[in-house]
């Protein structure tokens, strides 16, 4: 195989040198979905709080326990979104998914009473279900094996994006538009922007194009070279609940993402005594740039057949030395509290696209939707009371010091927990030797 060869096959180029490999197009759209679902359904509800506080006075405690109740309705719908794809397909779940949360921030900017918010909360969090971790999943994993990772990286860049991108855009629009006009500009442009998307990249399937996973040339060399993995099938209906792969991955990543977003929520509090007030955001936005990074680098570096549990046991790790570095800062070093958000930020990265890595060399092409549906439930009903819990354990230990250290614990047992998986995945299983 010549040089070209086997570089327009990593690529994932089709035979033809112009033209590239459909899936990478996939790719493109999910990152677009990721960027809307998580600009809006993610960092959407904080902002709505806020604005909503200051237009009606209303206690931040009852427009909180609405944007609890937006993640947990989430997490409900979430758990149903591989029998709702199967119904009707990735297109119609996703352009529902976006009129849905466009129906419901404009729910939330003309609630004129507080008990308003909640139906409101009803239909953005639908919209957050069917647009966000388990639907990113379902539409790139089909198109790439050899290149899932680098692929499910780029694609889930866009929840990074949208949080860089869509807090400081709500904020432009709501002070020159006001929280209605905010709302019915960023739900046309989400709507017919994932419409759009939608009807043109995510009908087809490789089996309707004739394509094979990663581009016919990169598979064909992969069925030459290696022997196929055969994974033990997920127990039927409730019993799924109780294998030891799934509950091992879904609560460490439970406990993982209840630490990163308990964090991220109190970040600007940890710096601001070091950064001042209006500079602390600084600390946010440094976190989610090295989130990008720390995800790229996972994606490009690491071989789609790399032992998965063991690189989240390292995510996981990473993050409890850089939260640990934050504790370190206190209010005296900048050096520290730099390196914390560092470290914690690129472990941000791959929280969302290792569930999908470790699903797809677990569990059969059959069993992963269903797995990372339930699994994404499960992180969503932990870290939709993070924010309760967290602010409320500061409120008792009367610092930050508490409440993080209570992070660290929480990370350092989800590194232990993933890896405590591994034995269950390799048993009943004839996979193939890891390079």
């Amino acid at each position: 195989m010549s040089r070209a060869t086997r570089l327009s096959a990593l690529l994932g180029v089709a035979r033809s040198p112009r033209q590239v490999y459909f899936g990478w197009w996939v790719v493109v759209c999910a990152f677009v979905v990721a960027t809307f679902a998580w600009g809006v359904g993610f960092y959407g509800p904080s902002i709505f709080l806020a604005a909503l506080h200051l237009k009606h006075g209303w206690p931040v405690s009852l427009t909180s326990a609405a944007v609890t109740a937006h993640f947990l309705v989430s997490a409900g719908i979430v758990s149903q979104i591989a029998r709702l794809h199967v119904r009707l397909g990735l297109v119609a779940v996703t352009r529902l998914g976006a009129a849905s949360a466009s129906a419901g921030m404009l729910g939330w900017a003309l609630a004129a009473a507080p008990w308003q918010l909640f139906p409101a909360a009803l239909l953005t969090g639908t919209g957050f279900a069917l647009t966000s971790g388990a639907a990113i999943n379902a539409m790139v994993s089909p198109w790439f094996r050899r290149l899932r990772p680098a692929a499910l990286g780029a694609a889930f860049n866009g929840a990074s994006v949208g949080g860089i991108v869509f807090a400081p855009l709500w904020q432009f629009l709501i002070v020159r538009l006001d929280l209605l006009g905010a709302a019915v500009v960023m739900g046309a442009a989400m709507t017919g922007s994932l419409w759009w998307c939608a009807g043109r990249f995510l009908r087809p399937t490789p089996e309707s194009l004739g394509l094979l996973p990663d581009g016919a040339a990169v598979q064909a060399a992969e069925a030459r070279a290696e022997p196929a993995a055969r994974q033990p099938a997920l127990p039927a209906g409730a019993a799924a609940l109780t294998d030891r792969r799934f509950l091992t991955l879904s609560a460490a990543f439970s406990l993982g993402l209840f630490a990163q977003i308990g964090i991220i929520v109190t970040l600007v509090l940890v710096a601001a005594p070091m950064l001042g007030e209006d500079w602390a955001s600084v600390a946010v936005s440094l976190v989610t740039a090295c989130a990008i990074a720390g995800r790229t680098l996972v994606g490009m570096l690491l071989p789609a057949r790399s032992d998965w549990r063991i690189v989240a046991s390292g995510n996981f790790t990473l993050q409890a030395v850089g939260t640990l570095a934050l504790v370190a800062a206190g209010t005296q070093s900048l050096v520290l509290l730099l390196a914390g958000c560092v470290l914690f930020g690129i472990g941000v990265g791959s929280q969302l696209s290792l569930p999908p890595q470790i699903a797809g060399v677990e569990f059969t092409p059959t069993d992963a939707p269903r797995v990372m549906a339930l699994v994404t439930a499960a992180n969503q009903t932990s870290y939709a009371f993070a924010p309760a819990i967290l602010g409320l354990l500061r409120d008792l230990s009367r610092g930050s010091t508490a409440p993080l250290l209570m992070m660290v614990l929480m990370q350092a047992l989800a590194a232990a927990i993933v890896l405590s998986g591994r034995s269950a995945a390799g048993s009943g299983t004839d996979a193939p030797p890891r390079q």
